[in-house]
């Protein structure tokens, strides 16, 4: 870490606290930067993914907003499930906010398959929302966790390792892009791996990949009963500009479509300053204004 920036080293030192929360049978784990005396922000990760992935960003957003990040079940330090629908992680999501307190309505931001979660939250428990953030999740196609999850050795059979180096060595982005914060995915590995005999795995349920619901989302998408905005990657390939098109078309052209420069489809990885901007922006536009009538 000594090579990491002072933005990142500072946020990770910041305090927090942990916390589980039973849903439908299951330890839902999540993070809490803040006391509840604040608006309220709920960050929710991608496939394969945990509250990890958001600990370097969220005090970034503390000044304003009272923010907690869960790990849905199958990942992180949550339970596992035999099956993990989406409308069953949306109901993870409800508990989590009705264990954490907020003052008032949160708003979801959520990541790939953590947007996909947000959608079917936002159309199934609208009321329980301030807001939904979607960021970089695909409507019209699979997204690209399960995509790998379909295919890829890497998700379907994690393998153990010897030890947690080459665990480390062995870690990668789907879909597969550059990005040049080496201290970032050094601490995304590390805090992905988990203990076990013979050595280290990876902490996900390799069954979150398998699809338990023929729901479109598409009909969440049109459904969503708060205000959404939508963020894409410019170079992202999972959702290209005739997707998030479509996705703005569903919403009655009445939602935020905004585009991260030079971001791929991890842009919460590789441009991570411009992600907090860009949902700073959004939020202070939000306190500000009426939404529109769909």
């Amino acid at each position: 870490m000594t090579d990491a920036p002072a933005w990142f080293r500072e946020a990770l030192a910041a305090p927090r606290t942990a916390h589980f929360v039973d849903v439908a049978g299951c330890p839902i784990h999540y993070v809490r930067w803040g006391h509840g005396v604040k608006p309220g922000l709920i960050l929710v990760h991608g496939g394969a993914a945990h509250a990890e992935w958001w600990s370097f960003l969220a005090p970034l957003l503390t000044r304003q907003y009272d923010v907690v990040a869960l790990d849905l079940s199958g990942h992180g330090e949550s339970g596992r499930r035999a099956e993990y629908p989406r409308r069953q992680w949306a109901d993870e999501v409800l508990g989590v906010i009705g264990d954490a307190r907020f003052a008032g309505a949160p708003v979801l931001v959520g990541h790939s398959m953590g947007g996909l979660v947000g959608i079917v939250t936002a159309s199934v428990y609208g009321e329980a929302l301030a807001g939904a953030v979607i960021v970089d999740a695909p409507v019209r196609k699979p997204d690209p966790e399960s995509q790998e999850g379909g295919a890829g050795r890497s998700f379907r059979n994690p393998k153990v390792y010897p030890t947690l180096e080459e665990a480390i060595a062995h870690f990668r982005l789907v879909p597969e892009q550059p990005c040049e914060n080496t201290f970032i995915l050094d601490h995304i590995a590390r805090t992905s791996l988990r203990q076990v005999p013979g050595g280290f795995t990876w902490k996900f349920d390799p069954r979150v990949f398998v699809k338990f619901s023929l729901d479109k989302m598409s009909d969440f998408l049109a459904s969503t009963r708060c205000r959404v905005a939508l963020l894409r990657g410019e170079k992202s390939v999972v959702v290209p500009p005739e997707t998030g098109e479509y996705m703005y078309e569903l919403l009655n052209r009445s939602a935020p479509l905004v585009e991260i420069p030079e971001a791929h489809h991890h842009l919460i990885l590789d441009q991570p300053l411009a992600f907090i901007a860009a949902v700073r922006a959004l939020l202070a536009d939000w306190e500000h204004s009426i939404p529109r009538s769909a």
